[in-house]
């Protein structure tokens, strides 16, 4: 089984402008297959021809819940129609709440979370989820729509009980560059303790860089480092990892 990032924005022009390259020096390291989540209405469009033009790169579209571009009630009846027209998408995201930032106004990101939930609940697709100090809000939304293929929690930043509530309502944790810092001490016990069959491994390129790679631009190769960093911490063998977190994302995102 080949390794597969379960989240890395492709489309995004610092991986695009030069995407054959990219794609190359991702599979030279072992890298098979890409989940491209979308962000916002504009870029839709541009992501599913990459898709296509692309073999191995599978295609989710989202709305997040911090991107500069605003949302409107538009761009929800525009992801029910891409829903009904693109069978290949593999799932809803990259969706979620934030409540990082200063200022962040939950009510206004509920508002644009809890219909797209809804669709991947219609639809019965995954969810690709954006997380930050929204957790226990995030998961008590998930209770009341309960989703039959669950999804991702893409980066997951949160507590061992918060981890414990995702895998019970069927999610996967996803695993990317912050677990190469030694300062990630929470999160790097999590992946040390749980089972792994709770993990699926993505890089969020061109962002969340590596250790070793700060200010960079991140690429999809590097979750190959990722695994490695996971195997070392788990003191297993880096094809059992690569085949159980390969499984998982086969699994939730492209049976």
């Amino acid at each position: 089984m080949q390794l597969i990032d379960t989240h890395c924005h492709l489309d995004f022009p610092e991986l695009a402008d030069d995407i054959d390259t990219v794609l190359k020096c991702a599979r030279d390291k072992g890298v098979a297959r890409f989940v491209v989540p979308g962000v916002s209405e504009p870029h839709w469009s541009r992501l599913l021809a990459l898709c296509a033009a692309h073999s191995g790169l599978y295609p989710a579209l989202g709305l997040h819940p911090c991107f500069d571009h605003p949302h409107a009630d538009s761009d929800l009846r525009r992801l029910e129609q891409e829903l009904q027209n693109h069978p290949e998408l593999v799932a809803v995201g990259e969706i979620g709440l934030d409540l990082f930032m200063p200022h962040a106004d939950l009510q206004q990101q509920l508002d644009i979370l809890l219909p797209q939930l809804r669709l991947a609940q219609q639809f019965d697709k995954p969810v690709l989820l954006h997380v930050r100090k929204a957790h226990d809000q995030i998961l008590k939304q998930l209770r009341q729509i309960k989703l039959q293929r669950a999804g991702l929690v893409h980066a997951f930043s949160g507590s061992e009980q918060q981890a414990r509530e995702y895998l019970k309502l069927g999610f996967k944790l996803g695993i990317g560059g912050a677990v190469t810092y030694d300062r990630a001490i929470k999160l790097r016990r999590l992946v040390a303790e749980l089972p792994l069959e709770s993990f699926v491994l993505e890089t969020d390129s061109p962002d969340m860089p590596l250790l070793g790679y700060q200010g960079q631009v991140n690429y999809p190769e590097r979750v190959a480092k990722v695994a490695a960093v996971v195997a070392k911490l788990r003191q297993q063998p880096l094809k059992k990892v690569i085949e159980v977190t390969a499984a998982q994302s086969v699994m939730i995102l492209l049976l």
